[in-house]
């Protein structure tokens, strides 16, 4: 598949680039991505969820009230999870939700969720950009330029940078991420992928 590079004001700079077929052009595996995306998900659980047993509330060193005459059921401790104060039944603890992936599925998860938005035209390639001071409304005139504006996007660059990354962090619809280190989540969580030239090469030479 071939895209056309545009500049950052929309039109064409009349440079075409062709998408590695080993990245963009496999077949497409449903359930990779799934699996990656779920181990994505759950490992960002904390898991500090906690309740209190009734080995862990306060109280219960006194008989609540005297085994017979009272009409009630014995009642042996206040700590009951059946008084009120005292302790949970089976309640949350804390736990680790974190799930393993190995590196060919995670692989194979980011090829698919590619191709998948290249067959859907969600690719975009734009020249390589950079600004000098950090400035929200440069970001979005870009966006805007490129008929972006107001659609979940996602620019990959080449490698960090603290301007760029800060231009955009206030416009709700946009991640900016490095292509190496882009994820199958981030890639399906946008409707577009907006590409810098110098980052698809990259991003075929790590998952190529």
């Amino acid at each position: 598949m071939e895209l056309k590079v545009l500049h950052t004001d929309g039109s064409e700079t009349g440079e075409v680039v062709r998408l590695d077929d080993r990245v963009f052009g496999v077949e497409v595996s449903e359930h990779a991505m799934y699996l990656d995306v779920k181990a994505i998900m759950a490992n960002k659980r904390q898991g500090t969820h906690k309740v209190k047993n009734r080995s862990e509330v306060r109280g219960g060193g006194k008989k609540p009230y005297r085994q017979k005459g009272t009409g009630h059921a014995r009642q042996g401790s206040s700590r009951s999870p059946l008084t009120t104060g005292g302790g949970s039944i089976f309640g949350p603890q804390p736990r680790d939700y974190s799930l393993k992936v190995n590196k060919k599925i995670k692989r194979l998860a980011r090829r698919s969720a590619l191709t998948s938005k290249a067959q859907d035209g969600g690719i975009v390639v734009v020249e390589d950009f950079g600004f000098d001071q950090i400035k929200t409304g440069r970001m979005a005139g870009i966006l805007k330029s490129l008929g972006l504006e107001g659609r979940k996007t996602l620019v990959l660059m080449p490698e960090y940078s603290e301007t760029v990354c800060k231009s955009g962090r206030n416009i709700p619809v946009l991640n900016i991420v490095e292509a190496e280190k882009v994820s199958t989540y981030d890639i399906l969580d946008s409707q577009t992928v907006l590409l810098q030239k110098t980052a698809l090469k990259k991003l075929e030479e790590t998952l190529g």
